[in-house]
């Protein structure tokens, strides 16, 4: 199994400078690539390969004066960026073709110098290393002190140099790890979410999470400083340090989200062996009003945490079909007492007579419906491979 791990990095001026330089050399080989790629395709050519784009753009530009120097960075770097430049064509593809899961992505586009977030890729053959006191040594920019906050299991293969919007910079490290020791021990206990604004979970047993409104509570700082970047002369340098500053206050709200969304779902897996929640409508429930407190909350990233942690830990995740009725079924019987509108909060089963709270009772409903999904996987057997037909059409 690989695993992703980032950390903090702290490069002197002359290592960003030198960083600069790598992002701007691989942007530029990006860029120019791309476009040999467009205008092959505009004068009715074959697509351009790799190793073409490689020779052209890399090795025979370096012997020019205009593009000399891209000497002065790691041959890696400029590599894995056609490389990164393929593996966008083969996305884009494939998405074309329908054989991609998730939605469309568009065709690669031109990266700017003025792009919020910039980055290089080191592979082995760069031949960087973490030296003994715990620095990222990497080639023709030197050893980068690194905040560590936790071991890697293992030597990473990979390690990539991102600097985002804000000014600061992170080290991605890729390691290989084996999959057993990091499963947990099993459980006999599940659990049903219903995820809401005014609490962020509501869960089967009863238990809330309130929702903590990260980007409202930060709302009129940032108004604040978007104001003050909004009277600012373009191409000033004082725009250029207010343009940073919103930055800031924008990343320390997603830092906070993130955070909030480790720790529950972390929390969550390692209580309960299957999780069930709905699968909800974001892009449609963003056209409403609630359109800022949906992006607040970032359900669909706290639902991609608890996929892949489901299957790091061992433990199951099922998803709820969002045509499910969790809100119009009684959980005590059953009875099915029709749709209600949002302000009603709580309601009493014409049925059986139970008085329920109105997430409280869609929670518990997730929960079983989570169940029987699972028992109907377990039921339906495996089918069977061309190997398995062929000997019973031999019997």
């Amino acid at each position: 199994m690989q695993l992703r791990y980032s950390f903090r990095i702290e490069p002197t001026q002359g290592q960003r400078m030198a960083l600069s330089r790598a992002f701007g050399c691989a942007r530029v080989v990006w860029n120019d690539c791309l476009r040999a790629r467009r205008d092959a395709r505009a004068a009715g050519e074959p697509f351009l390969k790799s190793a073409e784009l490689s020779k052209r753009f890399i090795t025979e530009s370096k012997k020019t004066t205009g593009r000399g120097w891209l000497g002065e960075v790691s041959a890696v770097v400029l590599q894995q960026s056609v490389r990164d430049l393929d593996a966008a064509y083969s996305n884009f593809f494939a998405s074309l073709k329908g054989t991609r899961k998730g939605p469309r992505v568009a065709e690669p586009r031109f990266k700017s110098k003025r792009d919020g977030r910039q980055s290089v890729r080191f592979t082995a053959n760069a031949r960087w290393s973490i030296t003994g006191d715990g620095k990222l040594n990497l080639p023709k920019i030197g050893p980068v002190k690194v905040r560590w906050s936790r071991r890697l299991p293992s030597v990473p293969s990979t390690v990539t140099v991102i600097k985002d919007a804000s000014g600061r910079y992170f080290c991605s490290f890729v390691v290989e790890t084996d999959p057993a020791d990091e499963l947990l021990p099993a459980l006999e206990t599940d659990q049903g979410i219903d995820l809401g604004l005014t609490h962020f979970a509501v869960m089967a047993d009863g238990s809330r999470v309130k929702s903590p409104r990260f980007l409202r509570r930060a709302e009129k700082k940032l108004k604040r400083e978007q104001r003050r970047l909004s009277r600012k002369g373009k191409g000033s340098r004082n725009r250029n340090r207010q343009r940073i500053k919103v930055a800031r206050a924008h990343a320390r709200v997603a830092d906070a989200r993130r955070d909030f969304h480790h720790k529950l779902s972390t929390k969550l897996m390692r209580e309960n062996q299957a999780v069930s929640v709905e699968s909800l409508n974001v892009k449609g429930l963003a056209r409403t009003r609630l359109a800022k407190s949906v992006y607040d909350a970032g359900w669909s990233s706290f639902v991609t945490m608890l996929d892949y942690k489901a299957t790091r830990y061992g433990r199951t995740l099922t998803k709820v079909d969002r045509a499910f009725p969790s809100s119009q079924v009684c959980s005590a019987c059953g009875h099915r007492d029709g749709p209600k509108p949002w302000h009603i909060r709580a309601w009493t089963c014409n049925a059986c007579g139970t008085r329920h709270d109105r997430d409280h009772n869609a929670g518990q409903n997730i929960k079983h419906e989570g169940r029987r999904i699972r028992a109907a996987q377990q039921a339906v057997p495996p089918t069977p491979g061309p190997g398995a037909l062929a000997r019973q059409r031999t019997r």
